[in-house]
């Protein structure tokens, strides 16, 4: 006879239902927590790591449009903390982009943030010719500054410093001010302009529409806020908006920001890098 398999029955067993964890109702308390740190958190990225910029004037076109807001990094070209180890710095570099404090005060009785390209570190021997920027007595390759033509020459901006800055009394936001005027000889030697220790000569890239160290003298290391790394949005901005500073001028703008924000908003410039 064939073998047999024996065979027994086996009770059935019920699946073991998995747990369920039971939620919590967040308190106002542990919300209104929540809030704070999400702010504090983005308080001191803005104020220790990065900040927002936004290109109010053309004197940076075309490297910067007027209504490119930029996210400028503050870390890298400040002074080294002990609290911060692991972050690279370094000093400003020519042809750095960078922002910074303006030299001198404004009409309004404050020091306001430019953006503008570092041309001469301490101890460069600065001149143009022809619009040529020439450092050390090497004529410098940026093309990414406006070039010289018949039609915008100037000899004070193309011919630097062959042509002293003349003082213009009244608004300071027009001109040069006094005291660079009176201050400029003490820097020259042979025809060239010479960097100070500490100091910074800055152009705009929009050479002959731009008020720069040209017109109000050296920047100091102090006075350098950071970096900027890209543009993460570009709106189209008339140039004369920055001095449309009425309540109701503000609001109109606002208005309009908000109908036109897909149309007049320059989407190829969306993350665009800041070389």
């Amino acid at each position: 006879m064939g073998d047999r398999m024996s065979t027994k029955s086996v009770p059935f067993e019920q699946p073991v239902p998995e747990a369920v964890e039971e939620r919590v109702a967040e308190t106002p308390f542990e919300a209104l927590a929540s809030i704070c740190t999400v702010l504090v958190v983005g308080l001191f990225i803005l104020t220790f790591l990065g900040q927002n910029f936004m290109i109010p004037s053309g004197s940076m076109k075309q490297t910067l449009l007027v209504g490119d807001h930029l996210l400028v990094d503050r870390i890298t070209l400040a002074p080294p903390a002990k609290w911060m180890p692991l972050v690279h710095y370094r000093e400003p570099q020519r042809n750095d982009v960078v922002v910074f404090h303006k030299p001198v005060l404004d009409a309004n009785g404050e020091y306001s943030f430019l953006v503008k390209r570092l041309i001469g570190v301490p101890g460069d021997r600065i001149h143009l010719r022809n619009g040529i920027v020439i450092i050390n007595g090497v004529a410098q390759e940026q093309p990414h500054a406006e070039r010289t033509t018949p039609e915008n020459r100037t000899d004070f901006l193309d011919e630097f410093p062959s042509v002293p800055p003349t003082a213009t009394p009244g608004d300071p936001d027009l001109g040069t001010p006094e005291a660079w005027a009176i201050d400029f000889p003490n820097h020259i030697q042979n025809q060239d302009l010479v960097v100070p220790t500490g100091m910074y000569f800055m152009m705009g890239d929009n050479r002959h529409s731009s008020l720069d160290s040209r017109s109000w003298g050296f920047v100091p290391r102090e006075n350098i806020v950071g970096r900027p790394l890209f543009n993460y949005w570009s709106f189209k901005t008339p140039d004369d908006q920055m001095y449309k500073t009425s309540l109701g001028e503000r609001l109109a703008w606002m208005g309009h920001v908000a109908l036109h924000f897909f149309t007049d908003t320059r989407w190829a410039r969306t993350l665009h890098l800041v070389r």
